[in-house]
């Protein structure tokens, strides 16, 4: 390694910044290349203006400072304007922004062509040839996958933001600024790419040309926009894929090759005909435009040419009066007659003699690639862009006007964000962020550190940076002594496990850096503290050090507290209630136990902690768990088998029972009964148990004490024991119980109505059993049915309750906060015995585009035959069966989660755009209108392979949108897909 630095990275001099020829990478010659990308599709746009548009955003490079902000400069203070608001992934400035109005950026010419970098991992270090390719991604040679496409990128860090792994590999310090860290996921996986440019040139190149290709993918995959970008992009990456002879030209072999990556299956015959249809010119090949002309054919969509015919009352003239009342009457649109007339002149491209005289507008008209903040980089002085004027503008002229619309912009608007099926699309705050925080769901991980199982996964602080970067509002941290190798310092990791350990330093810096950058609103840190005296004042030390004035410290309005047990104890000052999420942006707070308020033992005077009491989940409480586990699996094997008599019986199943296969073909009229089970495909955690482990020898009562330094830093949630929820224990608004998963069920069994009435008024954090080794998650809407604010998940594992977790909280603008529903925050219970049932009837149209299964590394699979694809549609229900919401039920009873379930027919060998328009109705029922806790699911699986979906979709039912809908399709780590979609008709009856 000494050697390495030494040699490759003590010296820049001399290093060419096209290396990558120089080391053989294989460059056609002049007269046999292909033209480059501008001219062989006209599409024009340089990487060099986009290159001086990050540049000039970028502080570094003198440029306006983006608008961003640091725990340095944080404080309490809610009448600033909302930073985030111009700085969020997915939303636009009028402030220096950067547009594009095309996906075809040419990648300078080394980088195509390859530059040598040198590329670390902990097995080894190699240099190699690494090139960008505009449609594969990042591509070089290797025995295993050698690529990285551009949609599983996660995150790009450069200079100091990759530093703690240029440390962890002891490279020299003055490799940093040509130091690029590439963040990817495949296969439910997150891997890391380390790679070391061998010039700041090249650097830079390299950086700027990544984040540009980054941010137009992640614009692209966040929504349905810029349908017209979207059909050059996918037009691009198709044609050089099918051009496997570099010629520019597909024969019809090619064509036929490619209709197999589609997903088509079509008869030799009928793919000669579309193929002589498209070669107009009859070459007997096809160049890019009658390439273009076969693809319009491939994608025709006669369900939608139906639909604009029925609308139009089948004379072809669709004027804003037709538009209206499709919206008023299929959409149910609430919208003004203002909007709706800007909606459709925003599509009309049809004048009055019925010419299509403009293209389908892009919404917005240009694509805004907003870029995550640019660290510091030497500056490189790059001229400025040429300026550009404005033709003058052409006198209107009649019929110059376009008043209608064409099937083409009815086609347009219905896969545009303007008929969006999730109702909180436009990605704004627009809930009331003023009241207590007790009102609200608050975006909560579970074992944050974690990026593995809870047994033997690994600790780092990357598990907070992708919790952070999805929209987590409290992470998890547990902490204990340090050791030598830790500096002194304490570290965090799951006790009485073989997981790693990262530094306490570490995490709270990780905090530190992507605490805000998707959300402005309070972080709550929530720890458990195992540490000796002398640590937890380190502890305490540590977080006012990193945090800076954003810890919070004291309350708000300036009290003081001098009582000697912290805020919260009975000689404290009362707090009438909690503080709003909009008091706090921009604050951290901690939250773990307060031994001070716990038990005194009367002969010691001490703190005494009682393991085998305690609700915090310790190593020796999760072995007990377990032990309890195995023993009631055991009990109902038993009772299965028929063995022991009735006491061995089973009790029922519960929450995580497994489900039974849903009815195929659901026919119009048969509506799917809801059931109380889980569903089929999310395994129960104890199906999951490893070997059974031998528990750790029970420790004695501990004597515990608690630093008055680390009690300070308790202001606003003071973790303390829940000593029952009932009229006879009475709690200060700002304690904080933890309840495990099964205490939890204990409660919504026992005294649901009680939890309810607590949670209005204080914060609740509930977190799954310690006996889901494989970071399996409960389905959380059980909990937030009962008003928990703070149902902690496992970030890591992408099952049913994370997705149900994910769907939550896409909405309020991804803001991490979520209002309750008003049943749950009334002073009255009036609302909690109001019952409604209903009946989902969701129309299957068709599918566009679905995917095609993926290996290991990302890359599709072409081996396997066509998809024979049908869909399945799945309601999601809290148990509303029991009181409190039913006034009539025992006050005792289940509380499972309940799934109705239906699916649509198969479709034989077609995965581009099979077409089912098969109605499916699903039964459910909401109390206290609480529709927000009732979410849909949409999956589309092969007939092949019925446990793995090819792509789906989910949502909350107060976000879904009636009507006729496209839906983006996701894989199932919910990334995305750039071209799939579901076309579904959406409507709801009451019964």
């Amino acid at each position: 390694m000494d050697e390495l630095q030494e040699d490759v990275f003590a010296s820049e001099a001399g290093t060419s910044a096209t290396a990558g020829t120089a080391a053989g990478a294989k460059v056609r010659p002049k007269n046999e290349r292909r033209k480059s990308d501008s001219s062989a599709f006209g599409l024009g746009q340089s990487l060099r203006s986009v290159v001086e548009n990050v540049v000039s955003r970028t502080p570094s490079f003198g440029g306006k400072k983006r608008h961003s902000r640091t725990l340095s400069d944080s404080h309490s203070d809610a009448s600033r304007p909302n930073p985030f608001a111009l700085s969020k992934r997915g939303s636009s400035s009028s402030d220096g922004d950067m547009s594009v109005s095309d996906p075809s950026f040419e990648v300078p010419t080394p980088l195509r062509q390859g530059t040598q970098m040198t590329k670390l991992s902990h097995k080894s270090i190699k240099t190699n040839v690494f090139r960008i390719d505009p449609h594969q991604g990042i591509l070089w040679p290797s025995r295993k996958a050698g690529q990285i496409p551009l949609e599983a990128i996660k995150e790009i860090r450069t200079g100091a933001d990759a530093r703690n792994y240029r440390e962890q590999f002891k490279i020299a310090a003055d490799a940093e600024r040509r130091w690029l860290t590439i963040v990817y996921q495949v296969d439910n996986k997150y891997k890391t790419l380390h790679l070391i440019a061998q010039t700041p040139d090249v650097f830079t190149m390299w950086e700027v040309s990544l984040r540009a290709l980054h941010a137009l993918r992640q614009q692209l995959m966040s929504g349905l926009d810029h349908s017209e970008l979207r059909q050059k992009l996918w037009e691009r990456q198709h044609w050089h894929s099918a051009d496997g002879s570099g010629d520019a030209r597909l024969d019809l072999d090619e064509v036929q090759t490619l209709c197999q990556r589609l997903n088509i299956f079509s008869s030799r015959a009928d793919l000669e005909h579309r193929f002589r249809e498209a070669d107009a010119e009859g070459r007997g090949y096809l160049d890019f435009a009658a390439f273009q002309r076969f693809v319009k054919l491939l994608k025709r969509r006669p369900e939608i040419d139906k639909l604009f015919s029925k609308i139009s009352n089948e004379d072809g003239v669709f004027d804003f009066k037709d538009f209206e009342q499709f919206m008023r009457e299929c959409q149910k649109s609430e919208l003004s007659e203002h909007e709706l007339r800007r909606i459709f002149n925003k599509f009309a491209d049809t004048n009055a003699a019925g010419q299509v005289i403009a293209s389908p507008p892009q919404s917005p008209s240009k694509l805004p690639l907003c870029l995550p903040p640019l660290p510091a980089t030497p500056h490189i002085p790059i001229p400025p862009p040429p300026k550009t004027f404005a033709p003058p503008a052409q006198p209107t002229t009649p019929g110059s006007t376009p008043t209608l619309w064409s099937v083409g912009a009815f086609t347009s608007f219905l896969i545009s964000s303007e008929n969006a099926a999730f109702s909180d699309q436009h990605g704004k705050v627009w809930q009331d962020m003023s009241r207590p925080m007790s009102e609200y769901y608050i975006a909560a991980s579970h074992n944050t550190y974690l990026v593995g199982n809870q047994l033997v996964g690994s600790s780092t602080f990357e598990g907070y940076i992708r919790a952070l970067l999805n929209g987590a509002r409290s992470v998890e941290l547990d902490i204990y002594d340090g050791d030598r190798d830790a500096g002194g310092e304490p570290i965090v990791y799951h006790g009485g496990t073989l997981t790693g350990r990262v530094t306490m330093r570490r995490a709270c810096e990780a905090i530190k850096k992507y605490a805000f950058v998707v959300s402005p609103y309070p972080i709550i840190i929530s720890a458990e503290v195992h540490c000796s005296m002398p640590q937890q004042d380190m502890l305490a030390k540590i977080m006012r050090e990193v945090f800076g004035s954003a810890l919070v410290t004291g309350r708000l309005d300036g009290t003081t507290c001098t009582s000697g047990t912290g805020w919260g104890s009975a000689d404290a000052p009362s707090l009438d209630q909690l503080p709003s999420p909009d008091q706090l942006k921009y604050r951290v707070m901690l939250k773990t136990k307060n031994l001070f308020q716990a038990k005194r033992d009367e002969v010691t005077g001490e703190i005494e902690r009682d393991r085998e009491e305690d609700e915090e989940e310790t190593s020796t409480s999760l072995f007990a768990e377990l032990k309890g586990e195995l023993k009631e699996l055991g009990k109902k094997t038993m009772g299965k088998l028929g063995l022991g008599g009735s006491k061995h019986k089973s009790k029922g199943k519960g929450s995580n029972a497994l489900n039974a296969q849903p009815p195929a073909g659901t026919s119009p009229g048969q509506v799917a009964q809801p059931h109380t089970t889980r569903n089929h495909r999310v395994p129960h955690h104890a199906a999951t148990l490893p070997t059974v482990l031998s528990p750790p020898p029970p420790p004695k009562p501990e004597v515990a004490k608690m630093s008055p330094q680390l009690a300070e830093l308790l202001v606003y949630t003071v973790g303390i024991k829940c000593r029952g929820i009932n009229k006879k224990e009475t709690y200060a608004t700002e304690h904080l119980f933890s309840l495990s998963e099964r205490a939890a069920n204990k409660y919504l069994k026992s005294g649901m109505m009680d939890l309810v009435k607590h949670n209005k008024t204080h914060v609740v954090r509930i977190y799954p059993n310690g006996t889901r080794m494989n970071s399996s998650n409960y389905e959380p809407h059980r909990f937030w049915a009962a008003g928990a604010q703070l149902v902690a998940l496992n970030w890591q594992t992408f099952d049913l309750g994370y997705k149900l977790n994910h769907a939550m909280f896409l909405r309020n603008g991804r803001a991490g906060y979520v209002m309750k529903p008003l049943a749950l925050r009334a002073v009255d219970k009036i609302l909690l015995q109001r019952r409604t049932n209903h009946i989902l009837d969701i129309t299957v149209i068709s599918a566009q585009q679905l995917p095609r299964p993926r290996d290991s590394d990302g890359r599709e699979v072409f081996g396997k035959q066509i998809a024979d694809p049908y869909v399945e549609v799945s309601v999601h229900m809290p148990d509303w069966t029991h009181s409190p919401f039913d006034p009539a039920a025992a006050g005792e009873g289940t509380t499972r989660a309940r799934t109705s379930t239906a699916r649509t027919n198969v479709v034989k060998n077609n995965g581009f755009n099979p077409v089912w328009q098969e109605t499916l109705s699903l039964a459910y029922d909401v109390v206290g209108d609480m529709r927000d806790l009732v979410f849909v699911r949409f999956e589309v699986y092969d007939e092949t392979d019925d446990e793995n979906s090819l792509a789906e979709y989910c949502m909350s039912l107060g976000s879904l949108q009636y009507g006729y809908r496209h839906l983006p399709l996701h894989d199932g780590q919910l990334q995305q897909f750039l071209f799939s979609t579901l076309f579904v008709q959406i409507g709801v009856r009451n019964t």
